[in-house]
């Protein structure tokens, strides 16, 4: 079975991951966790949610689209998020359904709050599989 790897133009470089990897059996493809990185691999407006949710947006779109897939296609995301409050917690999740990616939370979402995530400053990161057509 090959498994394609595809780091898309317009996404920042990775330390050896791919921003989206596809299975041929079902043809589901895989994105590495979206981050509110820019294409230079800058963080996006560092402690700050609601810029850095609209990065990854812009991120995932570019990156679904890549294999030729929408947010129609997404079957399952995760949402991390670097608090412990309800009140950023749903003021995170409204922004994600009201962006161009909101096709993609009407299938199995998780959204999590957690202590830390990799970059400094970052506060937002989106995980993502899609069923290609």
């Amino acid at each position: 079975m090959a498994i394609e790897r595809i780091n898309p133009d317009g996404l920042h470089p990775t330390p050896g991951y791919h921003h989206v990897t596809v299975v041929p059996a079902g043809r589901l493809a895989f994105l590495a966790g979206q981050c509110p990185l820019d294409a230079s691999g800058t963080i996006v407006a560092a402690g700050d949610f609601l810029p850095q949710v609209d990065q990854v947006v812009a991120n995932t779109m570019l990156a679904l689209a890549a294999v030729s897939a929408g947010p129609e296609h997404v079957v399952r995301t995760v949402i991390y998020v670097v608090t412990d409050g309800k009140v950023v917690l749903s003021s995170v999740w409204n922004r994600f359904l009201s962006s161009p990616l909101a096709p993609a939370f009407t299938t199995a979402s998780t959204l999590l709050g957690v202590t830390r995530l990799g970059y400094d400053g970052q506060m937002v990161e989106l995980d993502v599989t899609a069923a290609l057509p």
